[in-house]
C-alpha cells in the first residue's frame, strides 16, 4: 500500500525564524554543544527509531542548520547543500504524537540555556515560537 503523505493544513511556517541576533550572543560553539544536549534528549525518547545511529553525527548537522537560522554562516547549505527541511524529513513518519516528543525534548534542553549555552533570554520565546512552526511543518503522518 501506497504511503499517504499528509499536508499540514497550516502550510509552510509563516513569518520571519528566529532572531538573527541569537548567533551573534551565543557562537556556534555554543550552538553546537545546545544540538549535542538535545540530541542526548531525544536518544532517550520514544523517538529515537527516527534518528539515525550516529547521534552524535546527526546532532552535528542539525547544529548547521541551527546555526545558520539563528543568523550565523551558512553551515548547512555549505556542508549539505540547500535545506529543504520537509524534503528531507519526508521519509521518516512523523505524526503529531511524534512532533510533541521531539518538541519536549527541546523544551528540556532549553531549561536554563541563558546559563548553559549563553541563550539571549530576551528571545527564548520567539525561538520556542519558532520550533513549534517549524516542526508543525515537519508532520507528514495524519
Amino acid at each position: 500500500m501506497e504511503r499517504v503523505i499528509h499536508t499540514p493544513p497550516g502550510g509552510p511556517p509563516q513569518g520571519s525564524g528566529p532572531n538573527s541576533e541569537i548567533y551573534g550572543i551565543m557562537g556556534e560553539g555554543n550552538i553546537f554543544k545546545m544540538m549535542s544536549d538535545f540530541y542526548k534528549e531525544l536518544e532517550k525518547s520514544e523517538i529515537r527509531r527516527l534518528f539515525p545511529s550516529n547521534m552524535d553525527e546527526a546532532s552535528k548537522k542539525s547544529a548547521a542548520f541551527f546555526v545558520t537560522i539563528l543568523g550565523g554562516p551558512p553551515l548547512y547549505s555549505e556542508r549539505y547543500g540547500p535545506p529543504r527541511m520537509r524534503a528531507r524529513h519526508l521519509p521518516f513518519e512523523i505524526d503529531e504524537r511524534a512532533r510533541q516528543v521531539w518538541l519536549s525534548c527541546f523544551e528540556k534542553t532549553l531549561e536554563g540555556a541563558d546559563v548553559k549555552y549563553q541563550f539571549p533570554p530576551q528571545h527564548l520565546e520567539g525561538f520556542k515560537d519558532f520550533l513549534k512552526s517549524f516542526s508543525a511543518w515537519m508532520v507528514n503522518k495524519a
